[in-house]
């Protein structure tokens, strides 16, 4: 298992802070609808299927597979290890995250693997969630 270094502290936004809130417990959540019960993420203000502004928080379950990733070499913040490994993940409740893939061989990575969350510290007591894949290392 990759040991995970303290990372920066999340940027806050009023239609995100309540994602960095929950993650800082290690809970995964996303929005919902309170109208038509769409889950969404990335937050925003408004549900793009109802335009309602009534929202909910879900909790998640943390497990998906991977739908796409990248190396990233460039350009770099002093902040992070290079290269990253990034990665578009469908969790099972049918959202799909930006997020880093940790404790896999590259070599290893394909379309569809499935994936669970691990938390990464960040500053001021944040956590960042990070997958793998499931079952622990690839």
């Amino acid at each position: 298992m990759v040991e995970l270094r303290l990372g920066p502290a999340p940027i806050l936004a009023n239609d995100t802070e309540f994602f960095w809130e929950s993650a800082r417990e290690r809970r995964l959540v996303a929005q919902r609808c309170g109208s038509c019960a769409q889950l969404r993420h990335p937050p925003r203000p408004m549900c793009p299927n109802c335009n309602s502004l009534d929202i909910e928080i879900a909790e998640l379950s943390g497990h998906g597979v991977v739908y796409s990733f990248s190396f990233v070499h460039y350009p770099q913040s002093p902040a992070f290890e290079y290269p990253v490994f990034a990665a578009l993940v469908d969790l099972e409740e049918g959202v799909r995250l930006v997020t880093n893939l940790v404790d896999v061989d590259r070599a290893a990575v394909r379309f569809g693997m499935p994936v669970e969350v691990v938390w990464a510290p960040a500053h001021d007591g944040y956590h960042v969630p990070l997958f793998r894949p499931s079952g622990g290392r690839s």
